[in-house]
């Protein structure tokens, strides 16, 4: 029995992912931390404006996201807030480097999933109304 695949979970249409990026997790974990909990137009700018190289691979992952709801039709950006972001290791590539004496030392390569998951603000503030 291994881990549970997220391919039988039932996904939303708000729900993105980038399987296989050649960046290392640790590196990606770090840009995801920054944005979880904030709204979409605020993650866009800090990732807008952050030096590495794993922002513009996961803002085009929000992007990705706000395309695929507006697609839908049920696209209020105003509302929307990067709910949950992680970041799984993916499979690492094993490349060799030659080193002195005839040996040869492994380079390990690495690579991520990256999942980012935007809910609407609306929805949590009406629920609270109902309850009241």
């Amino acid at each position: 029995m291994g881990k549970p695949s997220l391919k039988n979970e039932n996904h939303s249409a708000n729900r993105v992912s980038a399987m296989g990026v050649r960046l290392a997790p640790r590196k990606a974990r770090i840009i995801v931390d920054m944005i979880r909990g904030l709204n979409v137009i605020d993650a866009l700018s800090v990732l807008r404006y952050t030096n590495k190289r794993g922002a513009v691979i996961i803002e085009k992952l929000i992007e990705s996201a706000l395309a695929n709801l507006e697609q839908k039709g049920d696209a209020d950006i105003d509302a929307l807030k990067v709910a949950s972001g992680w970041v799984n290791e993916g499979p690492t590539l094993r490349r060799y480097m030659p080193r002195a004496q005839g040996r040869a030392t492994r380079i390990r390569k690495r690579t991520c999933h990256i999942h980012i998951e935007l809910n609407s603000n609306k929805k949590s503030g009406a629920k609270s109304a109902d309850k009241e």
